[in-house]
């Protein structure tokens, strides 16, 4: 028996049971739909957080402490004109911290004489948990920052109502506010362009607003928009307390000279901090470095997604399996009759086989139209990004479960004799 024959009988063997035909190949239709859309939102997540991190650019340093390290050294100065305890006051205490960034450490990062490939500095200080409320209206803010005016230059942001905060308002110490869309439009609704002259509290400091940040979009379930920046020394002086400093951003004079710059961050604190790089109690990140650390965890993170989507591909070919042994059960007799008249037991294994693998086609061309029309669609705030791969990936995998777990079933058929085939009853 021909191709073709093989093909009809097959045809006609899925056409006769129309409802179980639709239900196995529905089981192959939702793992490959899964494969796609899972490894799209794996994508999509990467491909949103390489963006948010190319945005900073190819010259940002991120300057930590390490909890791991055993240096110290005495706070002396200050930032910008702004020392802790008061304005324009140098502390003189000789005590010593470890693992710690402080402003006299971003001050030594600004001088050009011993870090020429530095273009500028600014220190961050990150505060939790922190209510706005505006005439009885409250937001959760996501992310908190104080911080110096250099900042939205080195984080490539920018302001689009009003102004951004100057240098005499960081050094007068006045207690102004940039907001993220989202905090504005919760507080004052609209877009959140009429916040802009208003005083909102924060955790019950009055803070007056000058200008709405631009907005930056959403990575994954978090929102860029949630956000206050706000001058370092009145966010000290309210909110966060005379600590030590979340981070220092960096901005190198150009993508060449982060290597330069990052030399000079090193030598610098280590000198500050009485440290080698074996003992350094700090950590100095690059925009590539924090990229290649987050395409890791991505990468990890799609192959786990779509490990888990293939689990309903196995799910679905022993679907077809199981039917295929019901199909083989029901057809027993005329099995025995082609037996019977002269046909092979290639020709049995042939239609049977093939009927398995048309009902894995079939899911797996259904299972690729839903995947692509689900990966339309924003799935927990990620916009799927749909890889080429997956799309055949999934495909071939579906047909290869077709063909494998349809292949002892046609065997089995196959095997069986005439005469206890045509007795079956």
């Amino acid at each position: 028996m021909n191709l073709r024959e093989s093909l009809r009988f097959a045809l006609r063997g899925i056409a006769a049971n129309k409802l179980r035909s639709a239900l196995t190949t529905l089981g192959i239709l939702i793992g490959v739909a899964a494969v796609i859309v899972l490894v799209a939102v794996g994508t999509g997540s990467s491909k949103a957080v390489a963006d948010q991190i190319n945005r900073l650019g190819s010259n940002v340093l991120t300057v930590t402490a390490s909890q791991g390290g055993t240096g110290g050294r005495r706070a002396t100065g200050g930032f910008g004109g702004f020392a802790p305890g008061g304005a324009g006051r140098v502390s003189s205490g000789s005590q010593t911290r470890t693992a710690e960034l402080t402003l006299d450490d971003a001050l030594a990062l600004t001088d050009e004489a011993s870090a020429p490939d530095i273009l500028s500095v600014a220190p961050v200080v990150s505060v939790s948990s922190v209510t706005a409320t505006y005439d009885g209206a409250t937001h959760s803010v996501g992310s908190f920052v104080g911080t110096s005016p250099s900042y939205l230059a080195i984080d490539d942001d920018s302001v689009q109502k009003g102004a951004p905060f100057s240098e005499d308002d960081y050094a007068q110490r006045r207690r102004v506010a940039l907001l993220g869309t989202d905090v504005a439009t919760d507080l004052v609704g609209g877009n959140g362009f009429d916040a802009v002259g208003k005083t909102i509290h924060l955790n019950g400091a009055e803070f007056e607003v000058v200008g709405i940040l631009t907005d930056k979009g959403t990575t994954g379930p978090v929102s860029g928009d949630d956000r206050i920046v706000a001058p370092l020394p009145a966010v000290q002086d309210t909110l966060a307390g005379y600590a030590s400093l979340s981070s220092i951003s960096v901005k190198a004079r150009s993508a060449g000279a982060v290597g330069n710059a990052e030399a000079e961050v090193a030598d610098i604190l280590d000198g500050r901090h009485h440290v080698t790089a074996a003992t350094a109690d700090y950590t100095v990140r690059s925009s590539s470095s924090i990229l290649s650390a987050a395409t890791s965890s991505n990468r990890t993170f799609t192959v786990l997604l779509a490990s888990v989507a293939a689990i309903s591909l196995l799910v679905g070919g022993i679907g077809v399996m199981n039917i295929m042994l019901v199909t083989v059960t029901e057809r027993t007799r005329e099995i025995g009759i082609r037996k019977a008249i002269g046909a092979r037991k290639g020709d049995i294994v042939g239609q049977f086989l093939l009927e398995a693998v048309l009902l894995s086609i079939l899911g797996g061309l259904a299972g690729v139209a839903v995947g692509l029309l689900g990966s339309r669609f924003s799935i927990v705030g990620v916009h799927p990004v749909v890889a080429p791969y997956s799309i055949a990936l999934a495909f071939g995998v579906s047909v290869l479960v077709g063909l494998v777990f349809g292949l002892y079933p046609a065997n089995r058929a196959a095997s069986l004799r005439p005469i206890d085939a045509l007795r079956y009853e």
